[in-house]
């Protein structure tokens, strides 16, 4: 059984969030470890959120020092875009990131072993710099703040599917889509390679 918790926090500065969210997945902490630092194929089984995956430099072995750019959305019609660098990494409990462009600040994520399964802890603190939330945090920070929590909700989804087909189980459904408008140009796109 998984479950999502998602907690805000007080943080400085009327643009700053602090989200704590919390998983929990069928699977060894390697294998989720595995799963999340497959930056490549991270678009493909969390589409709802990551629209476009690029690695701009590999760094070191272990993956300390690699930059990826990310562009990003919620259920919310903006999008955002992003780079991160891997600070810290340490196989298979966790790693962490430093946050540039859009977002400014830093993620932490945690996994811990429990039985057959895997607690996930993503400790995420950062400042909105994309004009549009910088400007209208003041008023709409609740809703950017549900915005956050409804793509970690998809996250959790998304995980636990490409776990179980990592595991090679048959038949497992898709992952969630992303929303208007972006499912509508994927759709698009996709009728076109046809």
């Amino acid at each position: 059984m998984s479950t999502n918790q998602m907690l805000e926090k007080s943080a400085p500065g009327i643009n700053a969030y602090h989200f704590i969210t919390h998983w929990h997945v069928a699977a060894l902490s390697e294998e989720v470890y595995r799963t999340l630092e497959d930056i490549d194929a991270l678009a493909r089984w969390w589409p709802a959120v990551y629209l476009d995956v690029k690695v701009l430099e590999k760094g070191q072995p272990g993956g300390v020092d690699k930059v990826v750019e990310l562009y990003t959305k919620g259920w919310l019609p903006y999008t955002l875009r992003w780079k991160f660098r891997v600070t810290k990494t340490s196989v298979p409990t966790g790693f962490a990131l430093e946050a540039f462009g859009d977002f400014v600040g830093r993620g932490i994520w945690t996994f811990t072993g429990e039985g057959s399964g895997t607690h996930i802890t993503y400790d995420w603190l950062i400042e909105a710099e994309k004009p549009l939330l910088k400007k209208l945090s003041f008023l709409l920070k609740p809703i950017f703040s549900m915005n956050h929590e409804w793509a970690m909700r998809k996250g959790l989804e998304s995980l636990q599917l490409e776990l179980r087909r990592r595991k090679g189980e048959k038949n497992v459904p898709p992952p969630p889509q992303p929303t208007f408008p972006h499912n509508l140009l994927k759709r698009s796109s996709a009728n076109l390679n046809l």
